[in-house]
């Protein structure tokens, strides 16, 4: 039987999977600048997004036949993602714990936040900033404080080497720089 005559799988209540994992009687650490992006995505969703939805599946729904009304069933499959998409949100911002990163400025040890230059055994420099599970984007050099990388240099100071334990054997990191976001004047 073709594909077209099969019907779609509604996903189901798969919002735990989507939950990227914590560590064991781990924290869900976060930027005050995260936070505010997750909670600004939430409300946009709740505010924007899904009422405008519901107009649309409302509209679609009042032409008739159901089953074979594209801009139904799209509107249909498009609320359970934003309905799922507020769902994490919610899950992830009653568990977060918001942690500034600006109260170390000046430090020069590796905490949550810290941007960090390191070099690596093949002299090879490289800058991250350890970010909270939800916030981690590798294309921006942010990663997670769950990361591998991470969990290597969190209590490093300046100067410091530590071990990067991998698959091919464990690598030496040098800590070069720390560096923090300044804190915010009011």
């Amino acid at each position: 039987m073709s594909k077209a005559f099969t019907k779609e799988a509604d996903g189901g209540d798969d919002d735990e999977l989507a939950l990227p994992p914590l560590p064991a009687g781990g924290k869900n650490y976060i930027t005050p600048v995260g936070y505010a992006r997750l909670r600004d995505e939430l409300f946009d969703l709740i505010d924007n997004e899904r009422p405008k939805m519901v107009d649309v599946v409302h509209w679609a729904a009042s032409n008739g036949d159901r089953s074979e009304n594209g801009d139904y069933l799209y509107g249909k499959k498009r609320l359970r993602e934003i309905d799922r998409r507020i769902r994490f949100l919610t899950k992830r911002l009653e568990i977060a714990e918001v942690v500034d990163p600006s109260l170390h400025a000046g430090s020069d040890q590796v905490f949550f936040g810290a941007t960090v230059t390191y070099r690596d055994d093949e002299d090879v420099e490289r800058t991250i900033t350890i970010m909270g599970i939800d916030e981690a984007d590798s294309r921006e050099s942010q990663v997670s404080w769950i990361s591998p990388v991470a969990r290597a240099l969190l209590k490093a100071r300046v100067g410091d080497e530590v071990q990067l334990p991998t698959p091919g054997g464990a690598r030496n990191l040098e800590v070069m720089e720390v560096r923090y976001p300044q804190p915010r004047t009011a």
